[in-house]
């Protein structure tokens, strides 16, 4: 299974998350940094046969 690397908008630590089926993408995940623990949202967007993915604060 492929992992997607994360950025971390406060923290700007890296961790990596499972991804939901490309089916069900585009997809919106609310999630807390592994690091930090900061609320985020994940915005996973398909761009051919790859997944492109933004993470931002919950404030944007």
């Amino acid at each position: 299974m492929n992992l997607i690397k994360i950025l971390c908008p406060t923290c700007f630590e890296v961790f990596e998350i499972v991804p939901p089926p490309f089916s069900e993408i585009p997809a919106e995940l609310d999630y807390d940094c592994e690091v930090c623990c900061s609320p985020l949202i994940i915005d996973l967007f398909r761009k051919g046969d790859e997944i492109t993915v933004e993470s931002r604060t919950l404030s944007n």
